[in-house]
């Protein structure tokens, strides 16, 4: 990767950080400039402020992409998600030529390992149940299997996906999992199948994981076949996209008992309609897409993307490269 012809020095770089919102945020302006003295830096926070930057940027950080001002981006060299995923830019990945694309991948594993892992422990146990027998002063005892004994089935190997396994696999727990090329093993994991063992996985697994992309492919990956593989003892979580998973079909599965229970982050649409039926089915735990935000979310990405404009300008190659073809 070289910087454009029109980029001479560290002062002809500018770098535009967008954020819509009531107000600008200058938390990652506010540490470029830190950093990175001689660059300039503006901030956007309305469609306003991004049309009147936009086309003197050389680099765009930003949750997602702006598609309906990329044909104005005339400069633009490079773009840094503050996201893992960059599905918002996918309308345009066709037309975006050279300019590259990168992610925070790798700095959202452990968290999101920590949120599964209570999850499965909540939902192992029974906790929503314990918690509605102590609003009502009721005292019912009852026995749960060591998680030991249950195998967790994670559907994606990604870096957040490979974090799960792990963290499952030093609890004891029988670990399979998917992903794209099963050829090479995964730490953790005692069975890998290829996307087309997914059926497979999900015959096996008492706890299913889902931690694929949203990329084209995984979009309805999981609806009402698949949740009959599953079985009515076991328990389905997502921490990937809600497209994943076809959401009336979830609830109609829920509703039947065809699975136990759910763990859900994502939805499809955001944030879940207050007449979602999902709010209040006793078999379900509702959390508001926050299982990958850890404290000093912008701290951490600014590791990131701190190298990342570095290495920019001394055109060195940049990490978290996005293979857009993948869709990761």
């Amino acid at each position: 990767m070289t910087l454009p012809s029109t980029i001479a020095s560290d002062d002809d770089v500018t770098v535009l950080v967008y954020f819509p919102g009531p107000q600008p945020d200058e938390r990652y302006t506010a540490l470029i400039r830190e950093r990175f003295p001689a660059l300039r830096v503006f901030s956007a926070n309305d469609a306003a402020s991004l049309d009147r930057h936009v086309g003197e940027a050389d680099v765009l950080l930003a949750q997602h992409f702006p598609v309906e001002v990329f044909d104005k981006a005339r400069r633009l060299h490079w773009f840094q998600s503050t996201n893992a995923g960059v599905d918002s830019i996918f309308p345009i990945r066709d037309r975006i030529g050279d300019l590259i694309v990168t992610s925070a991948r790798g700095m959202h594993g452990e968290i999101i390992a920590d949120y599964v892992m209570a999850g499965i422990t909540m939902m192992h146990w029974d906790f929503p149940r314990f918690m509605r027998e102590q609003s009502r002063k009721e005292w019912h005892a009852r026995g749960v299997a060591p998680l030991a004994e249950r195998v967790l089935g994670v559907v994606g190997l990604g870096s957040i996906g490979t974090a799960i396994a792990g963290r499952a696999k030093s609890a004891g727990m029988t670990v399979v999992g998917s992903k794209r090329d099963a050829t090479q093993s995964v730490a953790g994991v005692d069975t890998l199948f290829p996307p087309t063992g997914l059926d497979e996985l999900l015959q096996l697994s008492d706890f299913v994981v889902l931690a694929v992309p949203q990329v084209p492919e995984t979009t309805g990956l999981i609806g009402r076949e698949q949740i009959r593989l599953m079985g009515h003892t076991t328990f389905l979580i997502n921490i990937a996209r809600g497209s994943v998973i076809v959401e009336s079909e979830l609830v109609e599965a829920l509703r039947a008992g065809t699975i136990a229970g759910a763990l859900l982050d994502v939805f499809e649409k955001e944030p879940l309609p207050a007449d979602s039926p999902l709010w209040t089915m006793p078999n379900v735990i509702v959390t508001p897409h926050t299982a990958g935000y850890p404290s000093n979310y912008d701290t951490r990405v600014f590791k990131i993307f701190g190298d990342n404009l570095q290495r920019f300008l001394e055109k060195k190659p940049l990490r978290n490269v996005v293979d857009l073809k993948q869709g990761y």
